[in-house]
């Protein structure tokens, strides 16, 4: 059975700081690609960031500059560090491995993450 679980979220000011961490356990083949995905009140889930295996990462206009992914391959680990936080990424923020050969894709539970004064 494969979980991920992500911690860090929390509430923070505008222009704040916070470190998100997914760690991956159970028996899993390799892990091609993580990403951080966000789903905020009344809108659609988006993708938030996204590393390959090699450490190729992409983000969206919306918080380019602003976040990083980073990875350990060895752990099984992701986090995102988002800085310059607005009111506007608050939103439930989730970890997600993609399983290579097998091209399952594995969720975490989420973690809150508010953006307000």
């Amino acid at each position: 059975q494969v979980q991920l679980v992500e911690s860090g979220g929390g509430l923070v000011q505008p222009g704040g700081s916070l470190r998100l961490s997914c760690a991956v356990s159970g028996s899993i083949f390799s892990i091609a690609t993580m990403g951080w995905y966000r789903r905020a009140p009344g809108k659609q889930r988006e993708l938030v960031a996204i590393i390959t295996r090699s450490g190729v990462s992409n983000y969206p206009d919306s918080v380019k500059g602003r976040f990083t992914i980073s990875r350990d391959n060895a752990k099984n680990t992701a986090t995102l560090q988002m800085n310059s936080l607005k009111p506007e990424d608050t939103a439930v923020y989730y970890c997600k491995a993609a399983e290579y050969p097998t091209n399952r894709d594995y969720w975490g539970q989420g973690t809150q993450v508010t953006v307000s004064s």
